[in-house]
């Protein structure tokens, strides 16, 4: 099952950590966070990505064009224009990554339709990004084949931004810092749908996935939701970028289940 990640937004609330490249591309601890995406996906044995770019996405481009040369030691003779020697090459990954070039100003539905085309199975998944989690994505996968719809969205609860405090007669009964968000759940991506879907979309690059067409499945009883209970968070601010970078500096990434899974190999 190909695996499309929506790479194409500017990203405009994140500018000031980074204004020269794409929101897929800021790093957490020196990978890209679109990195650390596909291989969450790559670690459950999904290793065909379709990456559908607009703002900036030579540098996506760029990234994975370079990614051997970048990843490995290399010997370059200066008197040679073609002599660049691979000396110790890092572990490659065994991805195949489709870049397609999706428009500069196409919304999200308009992003998936121009991708139909490279599109070859009776199912996809989808996600955005800038998200990162710790999903067990074949246990999504079973749920959306069991309730046999045409979608299934995963549903999340995030972190909230402030502390929560539950207050009676001015005096406080609880104080709970960043909780869960009791609003309840909103849509997390990491998506499957059944490959007709995209019949459904309109040829137009200003549909949004996320209004008409996901209302309508709605509507219609043919999108389903994946409750997943564990961690979930997006790249949307600066504070967004500090948490997770804080999280992988320190070791406790909730959202690398590829190291996990080594170490409960080796052990």
């Amino acid at each position: 099952m190909q695996v499309v990640i929506l790479c194409g937004g500017q990203g405009t609330r994140i500018r000031d950590v980074a204004d020269d490249i794409p929101k897929p591309m800021i790093p957490i601890g020196g990978r890209p966070i679109v990195w650390h995406i596909m291989k969450g996906y790559a670690q459950h044995g999904f290793k065909k990505f379709i990456l559908c770019l607009g703002y900036k996405s030579w540098a996506i481009k760029q990234y994975f064009l370079n990614y051997a040369l970048a990843s490995s030691d290399l010997t370059v003779e200066l008197d040679r224009v073609d002599a660049v020697k691979v000396k110790e090459p890092y572990r490659l990954e065994d991805w195949h990554v489709t870049l397609a070039e999706t428009g500069q100003e196409t919304q999200t539905g308009g992003r998936v339709k121009r991708i139909q085309k490279y599109l070859d199975g009776d199912h996809f998944m989808l996600t955005y990004g800038d998200g990162v989690s710790n999903i067990d994505v074949n246990a999504l996968i079973d749920f959306h084949h069991r309730q046999g719809k045409m979608a299934t969205v995963t549903a999340v609860k995030p972190q909230g931004r402030f502390g929560e405090l539950e207050i009676e007669d001015g005096r406080v009964l609880q104080f709970q810092e960043k909780p869960l968000a009791a609003q309840g759940y909103i849509n997390g991506g990491f998506f499957v749908f059944n490959t007709r879907f995209v019949d459904r979309l309109p040829d137009r690059d200003d549909v949004f996935l996320e209004y008409d067409p996901l209302t309508r499945l709605a509507r219609d009883g043919e999108l389903s939701a994946y409750v997943h209970e564990g961690f979930w968070h997006c790249m949307d601010n600066s504070r967004d970028y500090h948490l997770l970078n804080n999280l992988w500096s320190s070791g406790q990434a909730p959202w690398n289940t590829w190291s996990a899974e080594r170490m409960r190999l080796a052990a």
